[in-house]
């Protein structure tokens, strides 16, 4: 289990950016695949981006070209740099985390990070 803390979520107008962030308490973060996912009220949890530990990287079609994930790890952390939000962007945003061996199951969540896009 590995503990991880997002921040950055916020409310925005569409159109507009935010950055979210997650740190992750941990000493073995290169062996970590890291994930946003993202949920809305009555939907499952859908993954927006997944990062390896080299660095390759996946999204979902609905975020191709506007947002990107990184991994900086002399931080232990990610970013989702969201950019041209949209409203039905707005959703509760997970980071998610798994060591590499028991990829694509999740083994961590962080508690979640509000983003709210306005029209």
């Amino acid at each position: 289990q590995v503990e991880l803390s997002e921040s950055g979520g916020g409310s925005v107008q569409a159109g507009g950016s935010l950055r979210l962030s997650c740190a992750a308490l941990v000493s073995t973060f290169s062996n970590l695949v890291m994930s946003w996912y993202r949920q809305t009220p009555g939907h499952q949890r859908e993954l927006v981006a997944m990062i390896t530990s080299g660095g390759s990287t996946q999204y979902a079609d609905s975020v191709k070209g506007r947002f990107t994930i990184s991994r900086d790890h002399a931080k232990n952390t990610i970013y989702l740099q969201m950019n041209s939000l949209k409203p039905e962007d707005t959703a509760l945003y997970y980071c998610a985390a798994t060591p590499l061996t028991e990829y694509p199951q999740i083994t961590s969540w962080g508690q979640g990070t509000q983003v709210t896009v306005s029209a």
